[in-house]
């Protein structure tokens, strides 16, 4: 689903920005980090220091909700020819335990070493299987 060129190009960012939406069809944006994996595309839910006990965060309940959600990674350049985008349109499933948990989790610690030092084992990670991808500009190193 991802031409060589836009798998590159997300795969070199940090960060993505999650967008979801609840019912009503609210949005909600939010900078993530993330893994991806074939079609497949993860989030970990780490140690949230200013969570609210016991109120899910809202991107976790917009996706019980409603799971179509959009990812884009950028590229910003004060040489505007630089500036470049990948976004990814898909559904989302929120998973808790299992085979594809544990190989999303491993995913993620290896991407992101400040991982190793949370307890997310037991944590949810959001998997968005890939079904539309679009891009615009210099995707070039």
């Amino acid at each position: 689903m991802l031409s060589a060129r836009e798998r590159h190009f997300v795969e070199r960012r940090r960060i993505g920005h999650l967008a979801t939406a609840d019912r009503s069809a609210v949005p909600h944006v939010v900078p993530v980090c993330f893994g991806l994996w074939e079609d497949r595309l993860y989030i970990t839910i780490d140690r949230k220091p200013k969570r609210e006990r016991g109120r899910p965060l809202k991107r976790l309940s917009n996706i019980a909700d409603n799971p179509r959600v959009a990812i884009a990674f950028d590229r910003y350049d004060e040489d505007w020819q630089r500036l470049a985008w990948v976004m990814l349109h898909g559904s989302a499933e929120i998973l808790t335990a299992g085979a594809e948990h544990d190989r999303a989790q491993s995913l993620l610690r290896s991407r992101y070493p400040q991982l190793d030092a949370m307890q997310i084992e037991e944590l949810p990670v959001i998997a968005i299987h890939i079904e539309r991808v679009a891009s615009w500009g210099d995707l070039g190193p």
